[in-house]
């Protein structure tokens, strides 16, 4: 006999998940609707097809609860009812199949997903798993129980006069004690009739018992213990179904546990993966932002570099144009470097912004035509001197010109006239608009040029950073260019004349040299013109 208020709370909860299922099928349906109408549908509507939808019809069929309340309030008395109890078994367990199906579907959803927390989602998922299918297996081997004392029973009955096949219904005066003689509970037979793995059911008395919480936990404490142990615990009988459901207890319990380390695996993977990007995109964050400190560090430095030298605005704003276009193709340019990356017309632009008034200084070039000055400051090239480095040494050859645009230089001798070494007195303070290594120039723009025009004055000082010095510098054969394409550049008929008049100027010395010798000596003479 069924107890009023475990069937009332079966039916309730059955009719829960019944309803809660329908709503799945309507958002199902509503979905591929609104895609299909905004001409995106094709996937989802592929996804749910009607075959999928047929499927979730059968799963909310109501058939536990039309068989419960037709069968056995009419049936349960019947010679049929054991046979009506099998059925409702029997169609319990098909709408199992598709829901596992529906279990399945989500689960193949869900490890096609990437995110941050899908890891823990698929845990948990996992988890939620786990409980169900111990709940599951519990309720069946509840049936299942029952399903076997039922059937010793109907042994039971066969030997028995007055007994139905098919119920329980004996004609003989309530006498069921033959019950427990051929079907033993508390003290099991196993030639009589063995119940395996379902003999604890019947001797904890979860079966008979009334109390809803008792059944359910019982039960699911049974299924979790052996789902966690894969079954290794279970005795089961040689009854064929029963050891077939402890091999599918023992092997569902082995594929849940390697979906565990399958997710566990996958999760420390995305884990690692995670913490890597992280990383990277933190290092990468980084390095951004320390480009782009630098970059409006050197912005200003070159901001207040123009401004220092006065530069128009428009000169200041295509500057800064260059600065900006090579900063976004990853050029990192400074004040440094600035100038390599200029265009022909802005370098010559501040080349003359910067040197063409020292030039006009210089006490050799004072009185040059425009032209020649404005051919130097197109030869200048930029070089730089960290601090305390030797620009020029004492006695060496002065093969550039130096026009300080920024820093603090030192000149000074260490040697007198006759070349002996000697303690400097003084040193003269090189900046900003001054200039050193003028003897070039005068070497090459005057007479020395044209007899010694591989030879190179020597510097009578040394020249000497304080700070870091930057300059423009004309270089010899730089120079030497600039004199063969100037007026300056001495002509054939001028170098003749030059050559000649350097052969006379010899002749006059030898002359006077040979006067002198024959005074001295008395004997000789030099022949005169009519002797000759």
């Amino acid at each position: 006999m069924l107890e009023k208020k475990l069937r009332i709370v079966v039916l309730v909860l059955r009719t829960v998940t019944d309803v809660i299922y329908i709503v799945h099928i309507i958002l199902q349906l509503r979905t591929a609707f609104i895609d299909k109408v905004v001409e995106e549908g094709a996937e989802i509507t592929n996804r749910y097809s009607w075959k999928h939808f047929i499927i979730d019809i059968l799963v909310i069929l109501p058939i536990p609860q039309v068989v419960l309340l037709q069968i056995i309030y009419s049936e349960m008395r019947s010679t049929r009812s054991s046979d009506s109890i099998r059925w409702l078994n029997a169609l319990v367990l098909f709408q199992y199949v598709p829901r596992v199906r529906q279990i399945y579907i989500s689960w193949k959803e869900l490890t096609k997903s990437k995110g941050k927390f899908v890891g823990w989602v698929k845990a948990a998922f996992i988890f939620f798993l786990y409980i169900l299918s111990s709940h599951v297996i519990g309720a069946f081997w509840y049936f299942f129980s029952i399903e076997r004392e039922t059937v010793c029973w109907h042994k039971a009955c066969e030997n028995q006069s007055g007994c139905g096949r098919g119920s329980f219904s004996c004609t003989h005066s309530g006498n069921y004690t033959f019950l427990d003689d051929l079907c033993p509970i508390n003290a099991p037979n196993s030639t009589l009739f063995d119940f395996g793995i379902f003999l604890e059911a019947l001797q904890s008395g979860v079966v008979q018992s009334s109390n809803l919480p008792t059944k359910f936990f019982f039960c699911f404490w049974w299924g979790l213990r052996n789902l966690s142990s894969f079954g290794q615990n279970l005795q089961t009988s040689n009854y064929t179904w029963e050891s077939c459901f402890a091999i599918f207890i023992s092997l569902f319990g082995l594929l849940l546990f390697l979906c565990f380390l399958e997710n566990l695996k996958n999760y420390i993977q995305s884990a690692t993966e995670s913490s890597d990007e992280d990383r990277k995109t933190s290092e990468e964050k980084r390095l951004e932002n320390l480009r782009k400190s630098r970059q409006r560090i050197a912005r200003g430095e070159i901001q207040v570099w123009a401004e220092k030298y006065m530069f128009p605005d428009e000169k200041k704003q295509e500057i800064m144009n260059i600065f900006d276009e090579n900063w976004k193709e990853d050029i990192h340019v400074n004040v440094e470097n600035l100038f390599l990356i200029l265009p022909p017309e802005l370098k010559s632009y501040i080349k003359h912004h910067l040197c063409f008034h020292m030039l006009e200084k210089v006490p050799v070039l004072e009185n040059m035509e425009e032209r020649l000055l404005h051919t130097i400051c197109e030869s200048l090239k930029p070089v730089s001197y960290k601090e305390y480095t030797y620009i020029v040494r004492e006695g060496e050859p002065i093969d550039t010109t130096y026009f300080i645009t920024r820093g603090i230089a030192w000149t000074y001798t260490t040697r007198n006239n006759n070349g002996e070494a000697t303690g400097s007195s003084h040193a003269e303070r090189l900046e900003k608009g001054h200039f050193f290594g003028e003897e070039l120039i005068q070497w090459g723009l005057g007479e020395a040029s044209l007899s010694n025009l591989f030879k190179l004055p020597l510097s009578s000082k040394v020249v000497k950073s304080h700070t870091k010095v930057e300059a423009f510098a004309l270089m010899a054969d730089d120079l030497r260019n600039i004199v063969s394409r100037t007026k300056f550049h001495v002509s054939e008929e001028e170098l003749e004349t030059k050559v000649a008049s350097m052969f006379q100027a010899a002749l006059r010395s030898k002359k006077e040299k040979s006067s002198q010798s024959g005074t001295s000596g008395g004997d000789e003479k030099l022949p005169s013109s009519s002797g000759t």
